[in-house]
């Protein structure tokens, strides 16, 4: 059986209607990026707003433990008080935070407890007698701990919900040398 040749006219129709089609797919497309590229976008600045807040985060926590290391060294590190709060400072400045660069300084506080060990449960002392000349009578032995709050603000790149900053506080507790006794 022998094929008949398409006529052009036909044969033109039917490239026209494709190349048609193709434009139409294409416009198509091009609104469908228009759709995708935004949220695509809000979700990549999301992940990077998140991963700025751990960041912050974890160097407030780094600055209340190093700030705990400095007071466990020893029963007079342990009162020292201003040199907790410098060694915290001096933690969380040397990563580049501080006011210079947008986020809010770092407030330290500390404080000790101290009681009595008896196979690793301590007894709180009452009177917060930390430092006595003959510390009082126990089974086990006598402890000081120190506690380093540290706080911090994280200043977000964009207002979220109404807040662009979030308050962060970190606690770290170490146990100083015991009293001898």
């Amino acid at each position: 059986m022998r094929m008949r040749p398409i006529p052009v006219a036909q044969n033109s129709m039917r490239l026209l209607t494709r190349a048609g089609k193709l434009r139409r797919q294409a416009g198509q497309a091009l609104v469908e990026l228009a759709f995708v590229v935004p949220v695509l976008v809000l979700l990549v600045i999301g992940v990077i707003e998140i991963g700025r807040y751990a960041y912050i985060s974890i160097l407030v926590g780094n600055a209340a433990r190093t700030g705990a290391a400095y007071g466990a060294r020893n029963l007079k590190t342990a009162k020292d008080g201003p040199g907790i709060v410098t060694a915290a400072n001096n933690d969380f400045l040397s990563n580049g935070q501080g006011p210079s660069n947008g986020q809010g300084g770092l407030s330290v506080t500390s404080n000790q407890t101290c009681g009595c060990d008896v196979g690793g449960t301590i007894a709180s002392d009452t009177t917060a007698n930390c430092t006595p000349a003959t510390p009082p009578v126990c089974t086990g032995h006598w402890v000081v701990t120190v506690h380093v709050t540290a706080s911090g603000t994280f200043s977000g790149l964009f207002t979220f919900l109404g807040a662009n900053s979030i308050a962060i506080s970190r606690t770290a507790s170490v146990r100083a040398a015991p009293i001898p006794g």
